[in-house]
Order: C-alpha cells, then sequence, then structure tokens
C-alpha cells in the first residue's frame, strides 16, 4: 500500500508540505478495502524520512489545528 500511495503522497507534501497536509482514514467504511492497520503502517512508512516535528504534523497537529 505505501508503494501504491507514494507518488501521490509525496508529490501533495512536496507541494503543500506538512503544515497543510494531514492522514487520515475513512474507518469504518474503508475496512471492507483493508485494514485501518495497513493504512497506519503504510503512513509511517512513507513519513519515515521527516522529521518527528513534521510526522507529530501530519499523524495529528495540522488536523488539530484545521
Amino acid at each position: 500500500m505505501a508503494e501504491g500511495m507514494a507518488p501521490w503522497l509525496t508529490y501533495c507534501l512536496e507541494q503543500f508540505g506538512t503544515t497543510h497536509c494531514m492522514f487520515e482514514s475513512n474507518v469504518p467504511v474503508d475496512t471492507v478495502s483493508y485494514a485501518h492497520h495497513v493504512r497506519y503502517k503504510a503512513f509511517t512508512r512513507l513519513s519515515a524520512g521527516y522529521a518527528a516535528s513534521e510526522r507529530t504534523a501530519l499523524f495529528h497537529d495540522t488536523a488539530v489545528r484545521v
């Protein structure tokens, strides 16, 4: 899943930055297609190269601010 999402997420993050992007899920609707932990693991893999503050923004802070 991470490999398939990488081009899209990388592009968005490059264009808008971590202060304007956030990771999200559509639970419980998406559970028909995949388990929540699968998407979460993909997000953690895709954000591994970012600083801790950027990852915090993607997983939490941007959503709280918005």
